[in-house]
């Protein structure tokens, strides 16, 4: 190196590697230094910030000696920045993903507009009239660039975009603002122009059979040196990056199909070509893989398209007219709608359409009917059934629609849902849950139906034999009696297929394998002394993997010393708590009486642990049997479970769900006094579900009392904060310094914050879970602003702040409130307090859609389907104005309108302001007739008016001349106007969210 390259390499690196804020683009003028930049792991500013700003000092207008204002000199400066910026742009590799995403419209018109003018394409030139096979390839590539920018951008500006809600005015910012604003619209102009000659440059591009190149920073200096320096290197066909063309081809027939796609939906022939696009980007794609460095498609996107392209567009080919998307498509066409229930009932076996799909269907034939098609009532009512069982089968609650629909059952409707349910449920492969979903349903049905015919057509249908097992049919059929002591129902009896006789022929295989099917307790012994008889070198209780005994049990009965006792405990506890789990309480009952008999002789402590089990299966039992009905439980099982608690007997093996259901029935049944009084010192200190009840229990006997926070409501929110709190943990290194390492849930709490959502699941009484889900509320609330707040009963006995905010870990409370809501309305989806936490937590995450729904159903499940009045303390004031903001945030501002009317005080101002939005997605002059405020009318009427809408405007006149508008009319005919209005438009809209 000579010293004068040694002395330039020195004042380089002396160089600060942050400069100033303010001239940070001037010291990045020199090209090392801006490559020297770039290759930094986190530049900042990062690199599509440095375009904008190179870009932005390159477009100054300058001023000139009288003081006026120039356009940008074409100086020598000016042209290094937007060098500078197409550098910036080559090092991202020209990713119009990254470059769309971060830069405006108008910077990123200029930077491709300078990238084509540096390609040498000559300015004013068409691109139609260019042959692209005889260009340089980077200039090829430089028009496609800009003319696939061109297309993106048409589509991505038919796309609705959420208005970001705006900060303080500032005039300064706004007149920015607005001049952007207007730059954009003049370029979307001229691109919506020359679309065609785009569409046109793109499918010729597609016919090219070679490799293209892109300019990388390299050819970009080059191009930027004199003329006799560069040696003709740019113009070499292998200059820059190469772009094969398979990558090229796949992305342009990916931006052709979506441009085909967005001009199909005024002219329904383009589809085919948006389909054939696609499908040809899924072929490439394929071929290239998907991890090209230039080829960057979202296939999620692109899977999408292809399907709705195989619905609106369906190909010749039968596999792709199969899918049950386009077959849909093409029966609600041709009015087919019985081969629609039949795909629907095929899907509820593959469970594979989406449930919004479903649900789509079934508004647009609701639609339909509601315009005077009455034959597809029915139609509606199957279609329902159907989806119904859907919702069933996946744990989701039964939707208000269906509800409505099965209003009046008649033998035909309760024949088809039959049908239904039977055809939906494979019995053979369904799993326990699907099984036990589907059972409830069956029960719950009989449970509401008032007419004993049906209940006994259902009842003594084949799949509800199948699924209900003898005792719970019993149960059934004894409630029914009480209802009605004349009908005589009966069921077919279970056949036992357990005892299997064996001889002294039969091998160990055939022994082990009924060993694992019965759950006869004699039988079970009576094998094993023949399988010990055979072989004394076996240990028969690991026969089966499925056969389960919780780690504290099992070191006990494993340290039996006979081989034939052990392996006889141990499958008749494993086999007890199974058939405990799959709610089968008769031979549960029976196999822990045998182990209790067997154990008795012998293990003082193993008797107390099935006497432990025996009062957990009996608390199972009552609660899936009468205590569904409400009947309560005999004393002598409460006393059990009081015993239970007490117990003080040393080294007894125990198992926490015990405790935790324990309390938790307790709680169910109202035992407050209990434990709120009666329960031992000792055991507050000890068990913590004890501590838990005991501080539920006493804050529900306060309920309703005093607003202010009481001592018990204060203790149980201090624990569950305590529960979820977060502690720090800390590690020291080898310098001995201490760095933190991780949060984890804080162990000075008296349970885990999983331990106390497990407890919660197990709780069934309205109040307690009202009164806990409150307290989370209230605690999540703490963080948030009034905006986001969610509302519930009783929030106000709890404490209003937190000492210390950091330490409670929010996000997990957040969590808590979710589950403990979702878990709450499977209990009662007809709540109303919890419908409108659920709703108030969909608004405050932005899902207005979801949460209108919620809102609306809290409402018609307190008002008959909105046929009376709503009280006012469901909806409130809040809840209806957090209901205009979903509908205008929906763009449905005739709602918002309406909506304004049920306050308090009628919201003018925010009606008047709706009315003027000119893009309202809902039904604008169909809901007229739901507006009662005459001057809310009178309005539209001038509005109307001044817009020249003379059809709309008749039709406000004739909305205000109805008679029972006068105003001088009485107040109570008044009223009487506005509540028929009131129901009418909740109806309505309840059929557009339900």
């Amino acid at each position: 190196m000579s010293a004068e390259a040694a002395d330039r390499e020195a004042a380089t690196s002396s160089r600060p590697c942050t400069p100033p804020q303010t001239c940070w683009f001037e010291f990045l003028l020199e090209e090392s230094l801006l490559e020297k930049h770039l290759r930094k792991p986190c530049p900042d500013p990062a690199p599509v910030q440095l375009i904008v700003q190179f870009l932005e000092q390159a477009s100054k207008p300058s001023i000139n000696e009288q003081n006026q204002v120039q356009p940008p000199a074409d100086n020598k400066r000016n042209r290094i920045l937007k060098l500078l910026a197409l550098k910036v742009a080559a090092h991202l590799k020209w990713d119009l993903d990254i470059l769309e995403k971060s830069l405006s419209v108008p910077v990123l018109n200029m930077l491709l507009n300078e990238l084509l003018c540096i390609s040498k394409v000559p300015p004013g030139t068409k691109h139609i009239d260019m042959d692209l096979s005889a260009l340089p390839p980077t200039t090829t590539m430089a028009i496609l660039l800009y003319n696939r920018w061109a297309i993106r951008t048409i589509v991505q500006s038919s796309f609705p975009i959420r208005q970001v809600k705006p900060g303080p005015p500032q005039l300064s910012v706004m007149n920015q603002m607005q001049q952007e604003k207007e730059l954009t619209e003049n370029i979307l102009k001229v691109l919506k122009e020359q679309a065609a000659d785009s569409i046109l440059v793109l499918e010729a591009a597609l016919k090219l059979n070679k490799d293209l190149y892109v300019h990388t920073m390299r050819t970009l200096d080059l191009l930027a040196m004199e003329p006799g320096m560069v040696n003709g290197e740019t113009e070499s066909l292998t200059a820059g990056l190469i772009i094969k063309t398979e990558e090229m081809q796949c992305q342009v027939c990916y931006d052709l199909g979506a441009v085909y796609f967005q001009q199909g939906s005024t002219t329904s022939a383009v589809y085919e070509n948006a389909r054939e696009k696609f499908f040809r980007t899924k072929e490439l794609i394929s071929k290239i893989g998907s991890l090209s460095l230039h080829c960057s498609i979202d296939e999620k996107r692109l899977a999408g398209y292809c399907q709705a392209c195989d619905v609106l567009a369906p190909s010749d080919n039968s596999s792709q007219q199969s899918t049950p998307y386009s077959q849909i498509h093409i029966c609600m066409r041709s009015g087919n709608y019985q081969e629609v229930i039949n795909i629907f009932l095929e899907d509820n076996l593959t469970l594979s359409l989406p449930v919004q799909f479903r649900q789509s269907v079934l508004r647009e034939l609701y639609q339909k009917a509601q315009q005077g098609n009455e034959a597809l009532d029915e139609i509606c009512f199957k279609v329902s059934a159907s989806n119904t069982v859907r919702d069933i089968l996946e744990g989701r609650t039964i939707s208000v629609q269906f509800n409505q629909l099965f209003l009046q059952p008649n033998k035909e409707k309760i024949d088809f849902l039959l049908e239904v349910c039977s055809k939906s449920i494979n019995l053979e492969q369904a799993s326990d849950t699907l099984k036990g979903n589907m059972a409830a349903f069956l029960k719950n049905l009989c449970l509401g139906l008032d007419d004993l015919q049906f209940v006994f057509m259902i009842s003594s249908h084949e799949l509800f034999i199948t699924l209900l097992k003898d005792d719970e049919q019993k149960l059934l059929i004894e409630q029914m009696r009480k209802r009605s002591p004349g009908v005589n129902l009966c069921t077919k009896p279970v056949t036992s297929f357990y005892d299997i006789p064996a001889s002294a022929s039969v091998n160990i295989g055939q022994l082990e394998h009924q060993l694992i099917l019965s759950v006869d307790p004699w039988r079970i012994r009576q094998i094993l002394i023949e399988l010990h008889g055979m072989t004394s070198e076996r240990q028969f209780w690991t026969v089966s993997s499925k056969w389960e005994v919780p780690g504290v049990y099992s070191s006990v009965i494993l340290g039996i010393k006979d081989g034939l006792t052990r392996d006889l405990v141990y499958i008749l506890m494993a086999k007890g708590l199974h058939c405990s789990i799959v709610k089968d309480f008769v031979h549960a009952k029976q196999l822990f009486a045998a182990c209790l008999e067997l154990v008795t002789e012998f293990s003082p402590k193993l008797r107390q642990v099935m006497l432990n089990e025996m009062l957990l299966l009996d608390i199972h039992t009552h609660e899936a049997g009468p205590g569904q009905s409400g009947e309560r439980p005999p004393s002598d099982l409460i006393s059990r479970v009081r015993g239970y608690l007490e117990m003080r007997l040393p080294d007894i093996p125990l198992r926490q769900v015990v405790a935790e259901e324990c309390v938790a029935f307790l709680l169910n049944w109202r035992e407050n006094e209990y434990l709120t009084l009666q329960v031992p010192a000792f055991l507050l200190q000890s068990n913590p579900y004890v501590k838990m009840g005991q501080l539920l229990a006493a804050t529900c006997k306060e309920l309703p009392g005093p607003k202010e926070s009481t001592q018990t409501a204060k203790d149980l929110w201090e624990v569950v904060v305590q529960i979820c709190s977060i502690s720090s943990q800390h590690k020291r290194g080898n310098d001995g310094r201490i760095s933190l390492i991780k949060q984890r849930e804080s162990t000075l709490g008296i349970m885990y914050r999983s331990e106390l959502l497990s407890f919660i699941k197990k709780l069934r009484e309205p109040l307690v879970l009202t009164t806990i889900l409150s307290l989370f509320v209230k605690l999540h609330n703490v963080r948030e602003n009034f905006v986001n707040e969610i509302t519930a009963e009783h929030i106000s006995i709890w404490p209003s702040s937190i000492p210390n905010l950091q330490s409670v870990d929010f996000e997990a409370v957040a969590v808590t409130v979710k589950e403990l809501v979702r878990y709450a309305l499977t209990i009662n989806s007809n709540n109303h307090s919890w419908l409108i936490i659920q709703a108030d937590i969909y608004f405050a995450t932005n899902q207005y859609s979801a949460a209108l729904h919620y809102y609306l159903q809290a409402g018609a499940v307190c008002s008959d389907f909105f046929n009376k009045a709503v009280p006012p303390d469901v909806y409130t004031d809040q809840v209806i104005k957090r209901m205009i903001k979903c509908c205008s945030s929906l763009n449905c501002h005739t709602q918002v309108a309406i909506l304004c009317q049920f306050l308090r005080e009628v919201d003018y101002k925010t009606a008047f302001k709706a009315l003027q939005e000119q893009n309202s997605y809902d039904a604008m002059d169909s809901y007229y007739d739901y507006i009662w405020d005459v001057i809310i009318l009178e309005y539209l009427t001038y509005l109307h008016h001044k817009r020249g809408e003379t059809d709309k405007r008749q039709i406000v006149i004739k909305a205000i001349g109805q008679t029972e508008l006068n105003m001088s009319n009485p107040e109570e005919v008044l009223q009487l106007a506005a509540q028929r209005r009131k129901k009418k438009f909740f109806q309505a809209m309840a059929k557009l969210y339900f």
